[in-house]
């Protein structure tokens, strides 16, 4: 292509680009003057004007033009009609190149004549496309072709329409910011190239027929599908063979035939789900013009061209999948982690919003017929994103306009929207609905479920992740884990300190039920009521700190906590367990469990209840009261913010950063294991329900759908960044053990984490940020910051004070100045069992010292505390013989996983087993709920 033509199919693109462009912007001026039909008129002329010109500069261009108008020609769903009727032109129905120029193609590449070659070679093509055309052709030993031809240039043609249609989108994104297509085209310029090498066709054509054919009809995901055998290729001609079909745009003879177009755009979307979620391998360019049916009873459709056909990663594949069943479910924490996995980045956390525009690419497709419909209904959605996004990022409207949410676009999943814009646009040609979410769904599904089954212990040594072993204990607990395997174990993290060494740092299993990725060290469970034993720690340490005292009564430092009889009641109270409001906001989680996830609103409902028993009277298990009596105390206390808190005692000190949160903040998501129940153990729920030490409100009849329903509500992602600090904190085993090795060692800080354990402990950014919200206007003041907010290289916040600065200064010098401490108090180990010197404020012979269970050896004595969680997961120490262990598990059981694992740490290293985990000690109510048979 010379230097002139070059120049001369620039100027053409643009100047019709310029025209179009010119041509909207006016008449949007002018029809706000016009009145009803006459407005739709003058719409209706403009469309059919515009896409004339577009139809034109196509056939003239050719190239890369005519793929585009073919695309275009198959969106109904949201084009308007005058467009979809033009364009329909460029499905292989272009002016031919002539037959001299084949010829001469065909015998430079395959070296022979065309007697040779062919008996018979028909001289009309059967269509002529944007890169080759295709005849009709007889072998020399009789085999009905097609002859696939490349066009003459074609090459240097695409190559330069690729470079004018990049300069086009970027003119549009500036002139019209908020369509900015350079994602897509920066794919499409990776990708369209390799359609202009027909051995990679052939071999892309071989693979997908390979790949279709291998489910049998028993497989309910199998597909019905033709594929024409590959004969011969070269670079520029393809010899396929020949099948005899009808077009899916020749509506009179698919009737004439009696085709259900129904069922065959049905099986054409079973033919992609399989190729994109289990195969990994599908063609990017499912246009009407690449489709066939056969004219035989059952009629199945016949694929062709696999010239632009995608490769994605196992990783790709899973994420694509679970993006799906996040979408169908309505599964925010899936979708986000989905994103994250297939490296889509947000500027601004709408997860929402996010999940609105997921579920558009999966909505069901339309007629034709209510392309105007669907076209106002994605305005009107997109209209209601771009007020939330401005109420979000207080953006004004021109400024949001200009702001583009996505950061980073993987490639990958722009060719997946294609495919799944054309199989819209097929369904709308064809005046058919199809119900994506369920046709898709058993695919989605499938690829996950298939992935786990490949991950057993039984096949794979892979299932506990691959990290080095610190002991001999260790080696004999992976050896147990992997005898339990998948029926009880679906993912697990054990840590062990010994002598403020780590001795066992063991991962195990997957993610999550549809989330096959393994379960790694920094993996963040969550673990119910072992946050309580978090939180006791923040009462504690500032009670340390001479902040606050275990006998002051709460409505000392608590405004307005004092009333409806509660002026009496101590913090010791709430830490044991006996402060009569063991109930408190019952009937609240009843009737909208969702207002736990409205911290000051339960705040208030906690300060306005009613004690049911008298203070100290009677230990009663404050199972979710708990959280919030201790929360407004440590704020009112503290003067600060509960996760401020949190962060200043504990995260920071430990130096586990990013793996221990009450309320998670956004951007950790894919780190997140996901809840399921081990649905063989719920009878063994309902045998416990009449237990006297259980809750009131926990030992009704329908115990068993409550356990059952409990992943449910724990996973979603308002409860996950939900600040309730008696049930959804979520950690990594390793974080956990290494807390509760500081308090087994009166507070002492161990030496740090296992330089084996990667990535390692405290690497993470604590506090995620989202890449910034870039606009034309300079940024003031972001977040409005005051001085009290300070941040670290670990993305460390500190939360602005509640009250007059200088009264937390020495709260948070202390934590500059003593780095090898959390506590003071020698005797920190009494007050957390309540023993010693505090044996005076807790409850007789009860279950708990202040703030953590508390275990006796066999021999009856009390050397250990910690805190057990609904479902398995645990946090302990015990202090004579320096250990500390943690164990976190995502599939909630009543199997004795966890027992099993500490009984086998304990008998190993000579530890007295705490009665927690034997089989006759008495036991917690979070573990009542967690036992069985070993």
């Amino acid at each position: 292509m010379g230097l002139g033509n070059i120049i001369s199919r620039r100027l053409k693109v643009f100047a019709i680009a310029l025209i179009i462009y010119v041509d909207y912007k006016a008449i949007q001026k002018r029809v706000r003057w016009a009145k009803g039909s006459k407005k739709n008129t003058i719409w209706e002329k403009t469309h059919e004007r515009n896409a004339r010109r577009v139809l034109n500069l196509m056939i003239e261009l050719e190239g890369l033009w005519v793929k585009l108008g073919q695309y275009l020609s198959t969106r109904a769903d949201v084009l308007p009609e005058a467009y979809i009727s033009v364009l329909k032109q460029l499905q292989d129905s272009l002016p031919p190149h002539s037959l001299k120029e084949v010829c001469r193609t065909i015998e430079k590449e395959l070296g022979k004549s065309m007697k040779d070659l062919f008996s018979g070679f028909v001289h009309t093509p059967l269509a002529t496309a944007s890169i080759a055309q295709v005849h009709r052709a007889t072998m020399q030993d009789g085999r009905e072709v097609v002859v696939k031809v490349q066009h003459d240039g074609v090459k240097e043609i695409i190559l330069e329409d690729l470079k004018n249609a990049k300069s086009i989108v970027d003119w549009i994104a500036w002139a019209e910011p908020q369509y900015d297509f350079n994602p897509m085209i920066d794919e499409w310029c990776k990708e369209a190239p390799k359609e202009l090498d027909f051995n990679h066709e052939a071999e892309n054509t071989r693979t997908v027929a390979r790949n279709l054919s291998q489910s049998n009809s028993s497989d309910p995901n199998s597909v019905h599908i033709m594929i024409p055998e590959v004969i011969l290729s070269t670079e520029k001609v393809l010899i396929l063979e020949y099948m005899d079909g009808i077009r899916l745009n020749d509506n009179e003879s698919l009737e004439a035939h009696g085709v259900d177009k129904q069922k065959l755009v049905e099986e054409i979307t079973r033919a992609y789900a399989h190729q994109i979620y289990i195969d990994g391998f599908f063609n990017g360019d499912p246009h009407p013009g690449n489709f066939l049916v056969s004219k035989v009873p059952p009629h199945y459709p016949i694929l062709l061209d696999f010239g632009l056909t995608k490769s994605i990663s196992s990783s790709m594949k899973q994420a694509l999948a679970k993006m799906f069943l996040a979408s169908a479910e309505g599964d925010l924490v899936a979708l986000l982690a989905a994103f994250s996995q297939m490296g889509l980045k947000l500027r601004v956390d709408m997860p929402q919003q996010a999940l609105e525009i997921a579920k558009i690419f999966f909505r069901n497709s339309t007629p034709a017929k209510e392309a105007t419909e669907n076209i106002k209904a994605l305005q009107d959605q997109r209209e209601r994103n771009m007020k939330a996004l401005r109420e979000k990022t207080k953006l004004n409207e021109k400024e949001a306009q200009r702001f583009n949410p996505v950061d980073a676009f993987p490639g990958d999943a722009i060719i997946f929207t294609r495919v799944l814009n054309l199989l819209r646009g097929l369904s709308s040609t064809l005046n058919v609905r199809i119900v994506y979410l369920e046709i898709m769904r058993p695919f989605a599904e499938s690829t996950l479920q298939g992935t786990m089954m490949m991950h057993e212990p039984a096949s794979s040594s892979q299932w506990i992740y691959d990290s080095p072993i610190h002991s001999d204990v260790e080696a004999k607990l992976r050896k147990l884990l992997h005898d339990i395997g998948t029926d009880k174990i679906l993912g697990i993290q054990v840590c062990a300190y010994k002598d403020g060494k780590v001795i066992i740092d063991t991962a195990a299993g997957r993610l999550g039920k549809y989330d096959p990725r393994p379960i790694q060290p920094d993996s963040l469970f969550p673990v119910f009521s072992v946050t309580k034993g978090i939180t006791a720690g923040l009462v504690h340490w500032l009670v340390d700190k001479k902040k606050l005292r275990f006998e002051e009564t709460i409505a000392n430092i608590w405004p307005n906590f004092g009333n409806s009889k509660k002026n009496l009641i101590q913090v010791n109270h709430v830490l044991n367990h006996t402060s009569g409001l063991h109930n408190a906001m019952g009937d609240v989680m009843k009737d909208d469990p969702l207002l736990m996830c409205d911290w000051e609103e339960s705040l208030n409902r906690i300060s306005n209840s009613t004690p049911d028993t008298e203070p100290g009277s009677l230990q009663l298990y404050h199972y979710l009261s708990f959280g919030w009596l201790c929360g407004g105390i440590i704020e009112h206390a503290s003067g600060k913010k509960f996760q401020q808190v949190l962060e200043e005692a504990i995260i920071h000190p430990l130096n586990i950063e990013g793996e221990m949160y009450i309320g998670i903040p956004p951007g950790i998501e894919s780190r997140l294991a996901t809840l399921t129940v081990d649905m063989d153990d719920i009878e063994k729920v309902m045998q416990q329900r009449q237990n006297a030490d259980m809750p009131a409100n926990l030992t009704r009849s329908d115990l068993a759908q409550i356990v059952a329903g409990v992943p449910v509500v724990f996973n979603t992602l308002n409860i996950r960044r939900a600040i309730i600090p008696a049930a959804n904190g979520h950690c990594s085993a390793r974080a956990l053990a290494r807390y509760y090795a500081s308090l087994g060692a009166a507070g002492q800080i161990p030496p740090p984490h296992s330089s084996n354990s990667k990535p390692s402990l405290g690497s993470h950014v604590h506090i995620p940020k989202l890449p910034s919200i870039t606009v034309s206007k300079k940024k003031k003041g972001t977040n409005n910051g005051t001085s009290a907010q300070k941040a670290n290289s670990k993305g460390y916040t500190l939360v602005s004070s509640n009250t007059n600065k200088h009264e937390n200064d020495d709260i948070d010098n202390d934590i500059q100045q003593k780095a090898t401490r959390i506590f003071e108090n020698q005797k920190i180990h009494d007050a957390f069992m309540g023993t010693g010197d505090f044996s005076g404020l807790i409850y007789p012979d009860g279950k708990f010292g202040l703030g953590f269970r508390r275990y006796r050896n066999t021999d009856g004595n009390l050397t250990s505390f910690g805190h057990s969680g609904l479902g398995g997961s645990t946090g302990f120490c015990d202090v004579e013989n320096n250990f500390a262990m943690a164990v976190t598990v995502n599939k909630m059981s009543l199997g004795g996983v966890t027992r099993s694992v500490v009984q086998l740490v304990c008998a190993e290293l000579g530890i007295p087993l705490p009665d927690e985990f034997s089989s006759s000690g008495k036991k917690g109510p979070d573990m009542q709920l967690t036992l069985g048979s070993s």
